[in-house]
């Protein structure tokens, strides 16, 4: 009687994170790619546009400036992604520098965000809402302050 054996099957090892999307399956394994990385990376990409001075709410910049009082910066702080199989919408809340035009940075984060997530991640960016919050005015006050203690001395 002749021995035959079955040949093995090998099933590719899969490494998974809290999320399982988006995820690209190869011959010898499966990426994932969690949500809050394509979070980061839209944050990243937001604040290197120019005429952006912050992102996020005012509650979130208040929590935001403890978290950098620690070294323990938030960079996808006011960013909200909602990703798929193969896309994302992401919403921005910004706080533009004063007195550029909103609507050109506003513009430049959508520009920036979309190149990003689409050459870094690998997904297809369907939208991306840029909420303008507040506008940032370089300190006049600590000029009047100046003037006032002039005066009184």
């Amino acid at each position: 009687m002749a021995n035959t054996t079955t040949p093995a099957t090998v099933t590719p090892a899969t490494i998974s994170t809290t999320s399982t999307i988006p995820t690209a399956e190869t011959a010898i394994g499966k990426t994932t790619i969690n949500d809050s990385v394509v979070a980061k990376v839209a944050g990243i990409a937001a604040r290197e546009v120019s005429g952006v001075h912050a992102l996020g709410g005012g509650a979130a910049r208040v929590i935001g400036s403890i978290r950098n009082a620690m070294n323990n910066k938030d960079l996808s702080q006011g960013i909200s992604v909602e990703v798929g199989e193969t896309q994302v919408a992401v919403d921005v809340i910004i706080v533009a520098e004063y007195p550029v035009p909103l609507q050109d940075v506003a513009d430049n984060v959508r520009s920036s965000i979309i190149e990003a997530i689409e050459n870094l991640v690998g997904l297809e960016v369907t939208e991306v809402n840029v909420t303008v919050d507040d506008v940032f005015i370089p300190s006049v006050d600590d000029s009047a302050d100046a003037e006032t203690e002039a005066r009184v001395q």
